[in-house]
């Protein structure tokens, strides 16, 4: 069912161009967001006090979203203070350095082990298990921490996740809506996905490589990922060496035990992360009382306050562009109540709808038009909000070509996670960010070029299949 799109669609599609035009642009979107906001609640409520009111109530809805992915960064980074601080870090990361001896192999090494967790356990509770591990022996050899979030970043939130080849919720939901099975959805994304991965990886180094040797590199970098507030700083470890290398081996092993918790008890999403947030809290606490005895009780919470200021600077810069994508999805209804038509399903489906519905149907353009489609609706940031919509829509092409259904499901799949998984849209590939301790900001830009790439050249390879086969 396709209906007339109202102002209130219009005018968020406006916004998002616009802020998509900023962040090419390398300038702050805060204010352009929060504009938009008081312009679709000036739209929907027609008063200037439910207008300036879905302001903050946007925010409080933004930051109860963005919460746990919160919390799992600050107690993360909480506990790579204490490592930091005893050095027990420094043995952690010994038997890694033989296998990351340049640049080049910490780039690929980190995103292929990143990938490889990612399909188990999906990239949030993997971003923290190898970004507090590999990330330092990655900077050593001197790869950038931007270019190891730009690793983690395209190989987890981008490959693993738009495949999702392990847990399968992604061709599921995709599957379901084209009405075919779930084995067809994933056979057919297998070149896409090659192709998609290849293409974003080999061309995001390689710009990396370029951008380093021309000396326009920028690091992004929030804050030094070794400093520490100066209570810390100046505090005593009590620690023995021989304690130090039991807990090198220790940690690491909890978090394997965790791993391997998570594929037997079948623990995925907000699960998986709890358990590596959970782990994370004990191993801070044990450490900083062995370490700091007597004062353990009170340095304990000076970390945990260490974490959650870092947590908080990375994360406030990104809370109202958070908000204003939100207000694409579900969020609008949550601040706004039910302005929109009746037959509705959130701004950005509405419009990833009335597109399909206005496009000729052959090949190229149904190729094209479900790659724009995933990616208007993975606008929101979440990835799995709109692929359904894709799925229905690759149907009723498919339909009218007489074939290619299931190349056209897995190529809006594609498009909607890269976009909103992860690895364009700032709000959402904050885990990543956080944990190499660079904005979210300058990743996304990193990421823009490479994505898009990939996402032409794998459109192109699908309408090739839909035209041979």
């Amino acid at each position: 069912m396709v209906f007339e799109l109202t102002a209130i669609h219009f005018v968020y599609l406006f916004f998002v161009i616009a802020i998509i035009a900023f962040m090419i642009f390398r300038k702050d979107t805060t204010l352009i967001c929060i504009a938009a906001i008081v312009a679709l609640g000036a739209l929907a409520t027609l008063t200037m006090q439910g207008s300036i009111s879905g302001v903050f109530n946007s925010f409080i809805y933004a930051i109860k979203e963005l919460l746990g992915t919160i919390l799992i960064i600050s107690i993360i980074v909480a506990l790579s203070r204490i490592l930091m601080k005893t050095g027990i870090n420094e043995l952690m990361i010994k038997p890694f350095t033989p296998l990351m001896k340049t640049p080049a192999l910490a780039f690929w090494g980190i995103g292929i082990i990143m990938m490889v967790v990612s399909w188990f356990f999906w990239p949030s509770p993997a971003v923290a298990l190898i970004g507090a591990v590999l990330l330092p022996v990655a900077t050593r050899v001197g790869l950038p921490a931007l270019g190891a979030a730009v690793a983690m970043n395209l190989f987890g939130h981008g490959i693993a996740l738009s495949s999702d080849y392990i847990i399968q919720g992604a061709p599921k939901l995709t599957a379901d809506a084209a009405g075919i099975p779930v084995h067809e959805v994933m056979q057919a994304s297998i070149p896409l996905v090659i192709t998609m991965g290849l293409v974003t990886t080999i061309s995001a180094y390689w710009m990396m490589k370029r951008d380093m040797r021309r000396g326009t590199w920028r690091d992004g970098i929030v804050e030094s990922t070794s400093r520490l507030s100066s209570e810390l700083d100046d505090s005593k470890d009590h620690l023995s060496q021989t304690a130090k290398r039991w807990l090198a081996i220790i940690v690491p092993v909890c978090f394997a035990l965790d791993v391997a918790a998570m594929f037997m008890l079948d623990l995925q999403g907000g699960d998986a992360t709890a358990l590596v947030g959970g782990t994370a809290i004990l191993l801070m606490v044990i450490i900083t009382m062995l370490s700091h005895r007597g004062e353990g009780l009170d340095k304990a919470t000076a970390y945990l306050i260490d974490g959650f200021l870092f947590g908080f600077k990375v994360f406030g810069p990104v809370i109202p562009i958070a908000a204003f994508f939100y207000l694409g999805d579900s969020g609008f209804f949550a601040m706004f109540g039910e302005k929109l038509p009746e037959a509705s399903m959130g701004i950005v489906n509405d419009l990833g709808l009335a597109l399909a519905h206005y496009v000729p149907v052959n090949e190229t353009v149904s190729g094209i038009t479900l790659a724009v489609v995933g990616a208007i609706t993975g606008l929101d940031g979440s990835g799995f909000s709109g692929i359904s919509l894709v799925g229905s829509i690759a149907l009723l092409f498919g339909n009218a070509l007489g074939s290619g259904i299931a190349t056209l499901t897995a190529l809006g799949q594609i498009a909607g996670i890269w976009v909103g998984g992860g690895t364009i849209i700032p709000w959402a590939l904050i885990p990543a960010a956080a944990i190499c301790g660079v904005s979210p900001f300058e990743l996304a830009r990193r990421n823009i070029k490479p994505v898009l790439l990939g996402l032409a050249v794998t459109t192109i390879v699908a309408i090739i299949i839909i035209m041979v086969f």
